[in-house]
C-alpha cells in the first residue's frame, strides 16, 4: 500500500497544510492535529509517565494535540478505572506533566471533556454505585438504563465540565476540547434518537443543543475569553454510523448557532470518511457545511491516511492512500486544521514524512497498534 498526495500519484504538494495557524490566540505549527483516542493506559485514572512520553513522541510534529477521552468529575461520567480522570491531585499532577512534555517538545495540547451518558455501564468503576445519567433514560438502541436527567443533575454536568476546564487551565494546556460526538453524554441530547424530552432540553434543534451551549458558556465563564474552546460533533454514532443530527444546513445551523452563541472557539467535525458530501444537492463536506453556517475554525476528521474508514473492517481496503482529496478540500476553504488519528498511532512522525516526501517510510496503521503505547 502506498500514499499518494495526488489521484494521479504524481508529486503533490502538501506545503498548504504545514503553514501556521493561530487557534484562538494559540500558535500553531501546522494544520494537523492529533485526534483523541481513548488508550486505558493510567492505572487508577492517573497518566503516568509513558502517557507523557507517548504524546511528546507526536508533539513535534503535529499543530496540536487533543488527548484521548478524559473523565470529568461527575460520579456517572466514566465506566473503566484506566481510562484518565480530570480531577483529583493524582491525575492532575499526571497531566501536568503531560503538558511539561509536550511544551518541551515544542507542541500545544488540549484535553477532551468526556462524559459518557446512557453508553456507561451501570456498576463499573470509578464510581459504581453511581446512576447512569442520560436525557431519557435509554440508550440509542432503545434499553432502559435509568430516569431521565433532572435539571439538578444537569446543572451538577455543567458545573463538572466549567470545572475540569479551569483545572486545565491551571495544568498548562492550551485550550480545552468538548466530547459532544459519538453517542455521548452530550451528543445523546443532540440526537433525536435519543433526546425525547418535552422540557427547555428536548424538542426542536436549538432546544437539544442547549446543553452543550450552557456547558460552553460555562467555560468560557470559568477560563475566560481568551482561552480556545473546541466543541467535536458528529453525525454517526457507536453503533449507529447511519444517525443524523441534522438532516439538512439549516438544521444544522439551528444545531450549532447556541454554540457559538455560548463561546466555542472551533468546531472539530467528527466524520467516517472526511471527503463525502454532507446533504443531497451540494458537493459541500460536513466540515464544509459547518465553516460556512458559523464562520468559526474548523477541524475535519475521518480516515485521513488510513486505508478503512473507523470500524469498517468489513469494507474493502484501498489500493492506495490519496491526499488529493484533501489538499483540494482545504483549498476551497472548507476546513482549517484536520486531524488525524489511527495514522498516527502506528507513524507518530506522519506529517513530518509526508512534507518531506519519505512516503515510502511511513509505517502503516496497524490495529494491533491500539493495544500498546507506540
Amino acid at each position: 500500500m502506498t500514499i499518494e498526495t495526488t489521484t494521479d500519484g504524481a508529486a503533490g504538494d502538501p506545503a498548504p497544510l504545514f503553514t501556521p495557524y493561530a487557534l484562538g490566540g494559540v500558535d500553531l505549527s501546522n494544520r494537523f492535529v492529533m485526534a483523541p483516542m481513548t488508550r486505558q493506559f493510567s492505572p487508577g485514572g492517573v497518566p503516568g509517565q509513558d502517557v507523557a512520553d507517548y504524546y511528546a513522541r507526536r508533539a513535534p510534529h503535529v499543530g496540536l494535540i487533543v488527548t484521548e477521552g478524559t473523565y470529568v468529575d461527575h460520579a456517572s461520567a466514566g465506566s473503566s478505572d484506566r481510562v484518565p480522570r480530570f480531577y483529583g491531585k493524582d491525575a492532575l499532577a499526571g497531566w501536568r506533566a503531560v503538558t511539561d512534555a509536550v511544551h518541551a517538545a515544542g507542541g500545544r495540547i488540549v484535553p477532551q471533556l468526556w462524559h459518557l451518558g446512557a453508553t456507561r455501564t451501570a456498576g463499573a468503576p470509578p464510581h459504581p454505585d453511581a446512576p447512569v445519567l442520560s436525557p431519557s433514560g435509554r440508550r440509542a438502541d432503545g434499553a432502559v438504563v435509568g430516569e431521565p436527567a433532572t435539571a439538578a443533575d444537569l446543572d451538577a454536568v455543567v458545573a463538572s465540565f466549567a470545572r475540569a476546564a479551569r483545572d486545565a487551565q491551571l495544568a498548562g494546556f492550551d485550550g480545552v476540547e468538548l466530547h459532544g460526538a459519538h453517542g455521548y453524554l452530550l451528543d445523546q441530547f443532540l440526537w433525536n434518537g435519543t433526546n425525547s424530552r418535552g422540557d427547555a432540553h428536548g424538542g426542536s434543534p436549538a432546544n437539544r443543543a442547549r446543553l452543550g451551549a450552557e456547558v460552553v458558556a460555562a467555560v468560557r465563564d470559568s477560563v475566560g475569553p481568551a482561552f480556545p474552546v473546541l466543541f467535536r460533533f458528529s453525525q454517526w454514532k457507536g453503533g449507529h454510523f447511519d444517525a443524523r443530527i441534522a438532516d439538512s444546513p439549516d438544521e444544522l445551523e439551528q444545531i450549532l448557532a447556541p454554540l457559538v452563541d455560548a463561546g466555542v472557539s472551533a468546531l472539530h467535525v467528527s466524520t467516517r470518511r472526511y471527503w463525502l458530501p454532507a446533504f443531497e444537492g451540494s458537493s459541500l463536506t460536513l466540515a464544509g457545511w459547518t465553516k460556512k453556517v458559523t464562520g468559526l475554525p474548523v477541524v475535519a476528521i475521518g480516515s485521513v491516511g488510513v486505508a478503512q474508514a473507523f470500524r469498517g473492517e468489513d469494507e474493502e481496503p484501498a489500493p492506495t492512500l490519496s491526499l488529493a482529496p484533501l489538499l483540494e478540500l482545504f483549498e476551497r476553504g472548507e476546513f482549517d486544521l484536520v486531524a488525524l488519528g489511527r495514522a498516527l498511532l502506528s507513524e507518530p512522525a506522519w506529517p513530518t514524512k509526508v512534507r518531506e516526501g519519505r512516503l515510502d517510510e511511513i509505517r502503516p496503521y496497524d490495529k494491533a497498534d491500539e493495544g500498546r503505547l507506540v
